[in-house]
């Protein structure tokens, strides 16, 4: 079972959410969920309805949407949630490497050291949330999220910060590939643990490689799965 976004009004905040911003929200909360799967065909007049908005916001949230490579045009048929592939996927790691790597780096220069004390603790127990169902997975999720902010605040640059959320958009669609692997779950969550360790030394070297080894193990797991599936062939367009 997919996680399915939901919004949470913040306190106080009572005013209404636009059109536009509530379509574009309930689409990619779909799409980076799985529930709107590589290649589904999005038809203006059957979205539109569904979510229960006119033409002109729905066509505003697929610009966004198109905007941050999640759908695609789909001569003569409207729009397509875009696929993912082999190749694709390839590419957009050798874009994480350099980000996150860097990222990294900069942290274990910049950090706070409380902050990544805390984080060390909770990656400690890491493993056990993974054999905790969906509760535990959704608590794992969420403490991978605040290590991904504890970095981007230790590294204080909003250009690469911003980099960093582009990448991670798409991320979350092969997250999903993970999460009936509990033994790449872990072995991801002590990779975690020894990138901790190193921006919590200070060490931005150790930081780098061990973010390198990390990604280089995920690659090789998500690598594995589609390889394994003839639904995301390489070079499938996209």
């Amino acid at each position: 079972m997919w996680f399915v976004y939901t919004e949470t009004p913040t306190a106080g905040n009572t005013a209404p959410v636009r059109a536009s911003e509530r379509a574009y929200r309930q689409l990619r909360g779909e799409i980076l969920d799985g529930l709107l799967a590589p290649g589904t065909g999005l038809l203006e007049v059957e979205q539109a309805a569904r979510i229960g908005v006119s033409r002109t916001p729905l066509r505003a949230a697929i610009a966004r949407l198109i905007a941050d490579g999640l759908v695609a045009g789909r001569p003569g048929r409207g729009f397509m949630v875009t696929e993912m592939n082999v190749d694709s996927i390839g590419e957009l790691y050798e874009v994480r490497r350099a980000l996150e790597e860097h990222a990294a780096r900069i942290a274990a220069e910049r950090r706070d050291p409380a902050v990544f004390e805390a984080l060390r603790t909770q990656f400690l127990v890491a493993s056990e949330l993974i054999l905790q169902g969906e509760p535990g997975l959704r608590r794992y999720y969420e403490l991978i999220d605040e290590f991904d902010l504890a970095l981007d605040e230790a590294v204080a640059n909003p250009f690469l910060v911003g980099a960093l959320a582009g990448v991670r958009t798409h991320l979350a669609r092969i997250r999903r590939l993970a999460r009936d692997n509990p033994d790449r779950l872990r072995s991801a969550a002590a990779e975690h643990l020894l990138i901790v360790d190193a921006v919590l030394a200070g060490d931005s070297s150790l930081a780098a490689h061990a973010t390198h080894v990390h990604l280089h193990q995920s690659l090789t797991s998500v690598l594995a799965t589609l390889q394994g599936s003839s639904a995301v062939p390489a070079g499938q367009s996209h």
